[in-house]
């Protein structure tokens, strides 16, 4: 196996885990993963909609992200806001959410092996030991689901749903 079919297959694990949690989720998008709030589903699924986009088409492409907009609700260390008037509709997000993702997989489909090794154009500066090239913003690609899978998790638990296990 390449080194880029790797990474599109932990990519596509880490997303279709994350997103059966994500969905899952759907009737209880501001549930909050502990009893002090937290990180809630449809925050989480702004925020990975938004990172995607940002290290696909800013980071590795050097263009401007296309959901910017979306940087001070869902840019890193921003706060999930309880009031579902400040987002979007979920179905509006999950639509867009499937729309990145499909960016990216036309993205990873042009790349060989040795394009992993390129310089990412926009790493943020003092952290090219995680995004400096290609290779590794995909790894984070594949990675940044996986992180928020267990707050998606522990939403669940506090609605009082079961584990679901994919």
């Amino acid at each position: 196996m390449s080194a880029v079919a790797l990474l599109q297959e932990a990519i596509e694990l880490s997303r279709t885990m994350t997103f059966a949690l994500i969905d899952d989720m759907k009737d209880l998008p501001l549930q909050p993963p502990t009893s002090n709030g937290g990180n809630h589903p449809l925050w989480i699924l702004g925020h990975l909609t938004y990172a995607e986009s940002n290290l696909i088409q800013h980071v590795i492409g050097g263009q401007e992200n296309p959901l910017i907009g979306w940087k001070m609700m869902f840019g890193a260390s921003t706060e999930p806001s309880y009031d579902a008037s400040h987002y979007l509709p979920w179905d509006e997000f999950r639509t867009k959410a499937d729309e990145v993702h499909r960016q990216t997989n036309a993205c990873i489909a042009e790349l060989s092996d040795g394009d992993l090794d390129l310089p990412s154009k926009n790493p943020p500066p003092g952290r090219e030991h995680v995004f400096g090239t290609v290779g590794k913003c995909l790894t984070m690609v594949a990675l940044h689901p996986m992180t928020h899978r267990g707050q998606l998790a522990d939403a669940r638990r506090m609605a009082g749903r079961p584990p679901l296990f994919v």
